[in-house]
């Protein structure tokens, strides 16, 4: 007996950078926000039948806020499909966002440790930009998406 055959995709959600923050209220990108946006574009760019055969092995596996980097599970067969619908999300809630593609791996284990090397390069360049005001709670959140990725199964 074969096993179900999984993609998992290490993308990472850039903001829009003109944005007023201070203004508005920023987003927080979360495993339901980013996974109802993907289901949308693909339903949106390959309809009802699109979606459903999407659906099977679909999952948004890791969102870390902090940093934006997110894990996805697809189907080994659909996943050029939800690939590229996520390069066709313009916005998620009324925020605009552009995904990139950092790692496309076979494996969760792989995904990992490429996610872990991301996660913890951008981490270091936030705590660069913050600076002073980087807070315990920040620092604890990070500590504890870290761990999170650590702990990662199918």
């Amino acid at each position: 007996m074969v096993g179900f055959r999984n993609r998992y995709m290490v993308m990472e959600v850039f903001l829009d950078p003109n944005k007023d923050l201070a203004r508005d209220d920023p987003i927080i990108i979360s495993q339901f926000n980013v996974s109802k946006a993907i289901k949308d574009s693909i339903l949106i760019n390959f309809g009802e039948c699109g979606l459903a055969a999407s659906l099977g092995s679909f999952q948004v596996k890791y969102v870390n806020p902090i940093t934006k980097l997110c894990i996805i599970r697809a189907a080994r067969e659909e996943y050029q499909k939800v690939w590229s619908s996520i390069t066709m999300i313009r916005s998620i809630g009324n925020c605009p966002v552009i995904f990139n593609l950092l790692d496309l791996s076979g494996s969760i284990k792989a995904c990992k440790s490429a996610a872990l090397k991301h996660d913890e390069a951008k981490f270091e360049q936030y705590k660069l930009v913050m600076g002073d005001r980087l807070t315990s709670d920040v620092n604890q959140q990070m500590h504890n998406s870290l761990s999170k990725i650590r702990l990662l199964e199918h």
